[in-house]
């Protein structure tokens, strides 16, 4: 993959993390998503070089590891959410996190109308 360009996109402006993207010349894009951690460490200026460091951490993994582990597949799927770990306390938290997001958006809609004056029956 030749490298052409990369984004930052920051999550709830960078409070939660953010995510990296590498975006090759043929199209192709790998994402790397961070959380940051308590002391908010993780900033716009770090994050590339961050990314970069998961990738290569996933490049050394041993993932024969997982291959031979016939349950792997079903721990994983299971592990990617928290509805499907049915851990209340992080559905909350996502929750909470999407409510502030859309904040504005959740405030009721104001209808207003307007009228023009006019004397249609003058014309008649």
């Amino acid at each position: 993959m030749h490298l052409v360009g990369t984004q930052v996109i920051p999550e709830q402006g960078g409070r939660s993390g953010f995510t990296v993207e590498f975006v090759g010349e043929g199209g192709e894009i790998v994402s790397v998503s961070m959380r940051n951690d308590a002391a908010r460490s993780l900033n716009r200026l770090n994050a590339v070089e961050r990314a970069k460091t998961v990738m290569m951490e996933l490049a050394r993994a041993d993932t024969d590891a997982l291959e031979s582990d016939p349950d792997a597949e079903h721990k994983i799927k299971t592990a990617r959410t928290a509805r499907a770990a049915k851990d209340t306390g992080e559905m909350e938290r996502q929750l909470d996190e999407g409510l502030e997001d859309t904040f504005p958006a959740s405030d009721p809609v104001s209808v207003t109308g307007t009228t023009i004056a006019s004397d249609h029956r003058k014309k008649h």
